[in-house]
């Protein structure tokens, strides 16, 4: 039995320094030396392995078994959503069908800017509501290059893009997760997410607008990013609070799409159409409803298909094939003498990458795609990502390994020694959670017990504490490891995640800023009024 000791030390400060060096090696080897993620994450989880053995005094057994069950977890948090959500683009790729999908945003707008909007931001916010887990990354980096954006480029709006969505994405999983671990209503925690992420909703496009074309970018288009922004936003509130923190997300991306194309037909975006790396597509036939509905309908069937899975009986049905036990010769109890859950979930009917394989299969009768064909279509699917795979699993490894240890209670008990001042830091938990976990779940599931004590102990509001370490998480998506490998690997880029990382950087710590400033006003007289 191994037990945790946050101080290992002796020293909070040295401790929290030490535990820190696999975060910053990461950070430090893509961005600064552009190495490889499969290299830098697997290099990150040997220091974590040798500092969890050398200075916390885990057995090198129990450290190995820590690191093999991440691994073994992305597989289905993961993994098997990825290769899915992209196996369903392929199958229209293959079909011919994606030509009228990419015809039908172009009917929206033949200007790059306001594509980027509707696409990485408004159609993406859609894919991480009902799946997340990177679909909406890969899904969107392929989309925008189709239509003639550059790689790179692509890759790094979808990431951008991929923030405002993600404290309620796979239908409000990451609230779901920190009401469990908590043991507080999640009905709160989304009602106070969604007075912090949806200001951040109302800057997102303006940020997508000035990567593509920027500062005139910005001046010709602010009409349009203004009321995308504005109206997922608003909803999103709205929906969040009054509603329901699950469905937020897919009524703010529908809605924001509809508020884009009013104000295109209201007022066309000054200027020309920017060329933004890769050039226009010169097919600008007219498609008939019907091609322009089988292109959709892929995302169409997810919608159902999640739909219904949400429905009480076929939720109970599904999660009768659900299998949970504890791994194997993993025995861990936390400073506070507590056994540390080590259970892991086997969940084949009602996992979210189950959920697109279902909709990937009905799909096919819909576009007409051969069982064999498709199956075909698969593989290449998977040999797309490559050494992608391995980014993700050393990634997992490495937070599973930093949480058993302890290293990772470390840095959230020296961070919250801070007093009044870790309101304005609580969101730097969740940066730092989802940095290393690359799900803001993830983030929520390590942190979120540490914040609401945090909370309690300086007489704050657990929900402020416990919201803003999952809003503050989302920034963090778009610099970490795995989905860094993702949208490299979905953008043809394997091995480029350096540059990407370095592309994308300077927008995450800009925006975990703007939030710890939000969440430090909160809990202040200032705005405590936002505070429910």
């Amino acid at each position: 039995m191994y037990q945790q000791n946050p101080d290992p030390t002796g020293s909070l400060l040295l401790s929290a320094l030490l535990a820190l060096i696999p975060l910053v090696t990461v950070l430090v080897l893509l961005g600064g030396l552009r190495w490889k993620a499969h290299w830098a994450g697997l290099t990150a989880l040997a220091l974590s392995l040798g500092i969890a053995v050398a200075v916390y005094s885990m057995p090198l057994g129990t450290a190995l078994n820590s690191a093999a069950f991440g691994a073994a977890t992305s597989v289905l948090v993961v993994l098997w959503i990825t290769f899915n959500a992209i196996w369903i683009y392929d199958l229209t790729v293959e079909s011919g069908h994606f030509t009228v999908l990419r015809r039908a945003f172009s009917s929206i707008s033949d200007d790059p800017r306001v594509q980027a909007i509707v696409i990485a931001f408004s159609f993406g916010a859609l894919l991480e509501a009902l799946a997340g887990g990177g679909g909406p990354v890969a899904i969107c980096s392929v989309m925008l290059i189709a239509l003639g954006v550059a790689p790179m480029k692509a890759a790094a709006l979808a990431l951008v893009a991929d923030t405002a969505p993600v404290a309620f994405g796979g239908m409000g999983n990451p609230i779901t997760v920190l009401g469990t671990v908590t043991g507080l209503p999640a009905e709160q925690f989304g009602a106070m997410a969604g007075r912090q992420v949806s200001l951040l909703a109302v800057l997102v496009p303006f940020v997508l607008v000035f990567i593509v074309d920027g500062r005139r970018g910005v001046r010709e288009v602010w009409p349009i990013a203004l009321a995308a922004g504005l109206s997922f936003g608003v909803t999103q509130y709205l929906v969040s609070n009054f509603v329901s923190y699950k469905l937020c997300d897919i009524i703010a991306a529908v809605v924001s799409v509809g508020a884009v194309i009013a104000a295109v037909r209201l007022r066309k975006p000054a200027g020309v159409p920017v060329t933004v790396g890769g050039g226009s597509p010169d097919d600008t036939r007219d498609d008939s409803r019907r091609d322009v509905a089988v292109a959709f309908a892929p995302y169409a069937i997810i919608v159902a298909v999640f739909s219904l899975a949400q429905v009480t009986a076929v939720k109970t049905l599904l999660e009768k094939a659900t299998t949970k036990f504890a791994w194997p010769g993993l025995h861990i109890t936390g400073a506070n003498g507590k056994p540390v859950a080590t259970v892991y979930t086997l969940n084949p009917l009602s996992a979210t990458g189950t959920l697109l394989l279902v909709s990937g299969l009905l799909s096919l009768l819909v576009l007409r795609v051969g069982l064999g064909r498709a199956v075909a279509i698969y593989g290449r699917t998977i040999r797309r990502f490559g050494w992608a795979i391995l980014a993700i699993l050393a990634v997992f490894a490495l937070s599973y390994v930093m949480n058993f240890s302890g290293q990772i209670t470390t840095l959230g008990v020296w961070l919250a020694g801070t007093g009044a001042f870790f309101a304005f830091l609580s969101p730097v938990v969740g940066w730092f959670g989802v940095t290393i976990t690359g799900t803001d779940a993830g983030s929520n599931a390590l942190f979120g017990t540490l914040q609401t004590t945090a909370a309690q102990q300086l007489d704050a509001s657990p929900f402020l504490f416990g919201a803003s370490n999952s809003s503050g998480g989302v920034m963090a998506k778009m610099i970490s490891p795995q989905n860094l490998a993702i949208g490299t690997a979905a953008a043809g880029l394997v091995g480029k995640e350096g540059e990407l990382f370095r592309r994308v950087f300077g927008w995450s710590l800009l925006l975990l800023l703007l939030m710890c400033v939000l969440a430090y006003l909160q809990s202040t007289p200032i705005l405590g009024w936002m505070v429910p």
